[in-house]
């Protein structure tokens, strides 16, 4: 018993927070409510106390300061009115002093609410060091940051005894607002037009000094050259008709990338199972064809061939995922656990759009959920600052027309797409419908077809389409 006193002591002197039980009758839902009690917030009083006396002495200062710090970043209530009325009397550009202040105070009925005008004149007791003003800003945002965290953790807690509320929507709101405090950790300093003129001159100087691809290069030489590389934040879509090679296509990309880059890439399977991928990266990397591979019909240089391409794909940062049912939410999920694990990721392949589903929008008209499917997409793209490619089916139109090339309106639900879309690669093979080339050729030609290009020109480049193990080459290479 004595025992039992210690531990719940001990408990309440570490988190001492009490906990309310709300009886709702009418639900008959205990609701727990977790609230800090006795323990002050994090805050740091001094340094918000210098950070308003820099802004009283030198206009500098509130230019620098308003770029980062919010009113909510001030803990003490008669301090975020103070900040509020030096921001507002700045906007209106407005002289900002002790005695200018003072006025705009009490003309808003403020005055009393931040505790008279010896609140104000105890801030010029203060011995300002603008300096240091970043360093004091810094003190205040840790603090900030650390209050948003620990309030995170008790709605969390209060909803997680909601039964009601589902617990797909507890993690995803938890996951949503944690991610979003961790990028405030990330300094966003918001640059004016000279600041940002500066950086890509600096940029463009770099890359004079040294010329390469300012993005992802896929391998295929001239569509690097009509592309400049996969863009960081570009939703990227490659297109075309069943069986005409796209799967294939995205892992030779996707090879040619890991390798040259070493960079993470998680690959979104929603067609085929990880297995099957895994065979066609064997048969890619060994020239085993696929049906030997499959059936285990190898000779005694193809053990040695799979044991060195097993090794060189075990080294590298590749990441198959063939969930069902696959969500947006999912997909951000497994892209947060990959930054995580590896620091950083490269790019993002969903295999293929029209099978992925929509946490947000039960629609029973696809179109529309498809469009928030892409927005969605396009804003991970974003979020993330990493190319995004996702696989597309044209629609049937393509069979009935006699020039079976595809165009952009021949994507299946194609508006959301066409505007949501970066870049829209379409494939096409001739062979694919001309009875009079021949069939079982091994080496053809195929057409890859630069649809849309938001910063860039259009074009069609040319490759070479092996047929088994299926694999796509710049037309220079073909190995045939």
């Amino acid at each position: 018993m004595h025992c039992n006193k210690y531990i719940l002591k001990t408990q309440g002197f570490l988190y001492k927070f009490k906990i309310e039980i709300l009886m709702d009758m009418k639900n008959f839902n205990n609701k727990v409510q977790f609230s800090i009690s006795d323990t002050p917030l994090p805050h740091n009083f001094i340094a918000e106390k210098i950070i308003l006396s820099c802004l009283l002495i030198n206009y500098e200062a509130i230019e620098i300061t308003i770029k980062t710090v919010r009113v909510e970043t001030f803990y003490f209530l008669n301090h975020q009115e103070i900040y509020k009325a030096i921001v507002e009397m700045y906007k209106k550009k407005v002289s900002v002093n002790v005695f200018s202040l003072n006025n705009f105070l009490k003309e808003t009925g403020c005055l009393d609410k931040i505790g008279g005008t010896k609140v104000l004149l105890e801030l010029l007791n203060q011995i300002p060091n603008l300096v240091y003003l970043e360093e004091y800003i810094q003190l205040i945002q840790d603090k900030f940051l650390r209050r948003s965290l620990i309030n995170l953790g008790y709605e969390t807690i209060n909803s997680a005894y909601i039964t009601n509320i589902p617990l797909e929507k507890i993690l995803n709101d938890f996951e949503k607002k944690s991610f979003r405090l961790t990028n405030e950790l990330i300094d966003e300093k918001r640059l004016t037009t000279a600041e940002l003129f500066s950086s890509v001159f600096l940029e463009l100087k770099e890359k004079s000094l040294k010329p390469e691809l300012p993005g992802l290069a896929s391998g295929f030489y001239d569509l690097d050259s009509l592309t400049q590389g996969f863009q960081k934040s570009d939703l990227i879509i490659l297109a075309g008709r069943p069986s005409m090679g796209k799967t294939a296509f995205i892992l030779n990309i996707a090879e040619n990338i890991i390798k040259k880059y070493k960079v993470p890439i998680l690959f979104f399977s929603l067609e085929m199972s990880k297995e099957q991928l895994i065979y066609r990266l064997l048969a890619n990397e060994t020239g085993i064809s696929q049906t030997r591979l499959k059936i285990g019909n190898l000779y005694k240089e193809d053990w040695y061939e799979l044991k060195k391409s097993i090794q060189n794909y075990s080294r590298l940062p590749f990441f198959i995922e063939d969930q069902s049912n696959l969500t947006t939410q999912d997909i951000r999920s497994k892209i947060k656990q990959i930054v995580f694990e590896q620091n950083k990721i490269g790019l993002i392949i969903v295999d293929y759009l029209q099978l992925l589903l929509n946490s947000k929008l039960k629609s029973e008209n696809r179109v529309q959920e498809l469009s928030q499917i892409t927005r969605d997409l396009k804003n991970l793209a974003k979020e993330f600052q990493i190319p995004i490619i996702a696989l597309s089916q044209l629609s049937r139109n393509v069979e009935n027309r006699i020039n079976k090339r595809p165009v952009l309106s021949d994507l299946r639900e194609s508006g959301s797409i066409e505007q949501d879309a970066d870049l829209v690669l379409m494939l096409y093979r001739e062979n694919y419908y001309n009875s009079m080339i021949e069939k079982n050729e091994k080496t053809t030609t195929a057409e890859l077809i630069i649809a849309k290009h938001r910063n860039g020109p259009l074009g069609t480049v040319e490759l070479s389409f092996q047929s088994d193990p299926t694999k796509f080459f710049n037309t220079f290479l073909n190995p045939s």
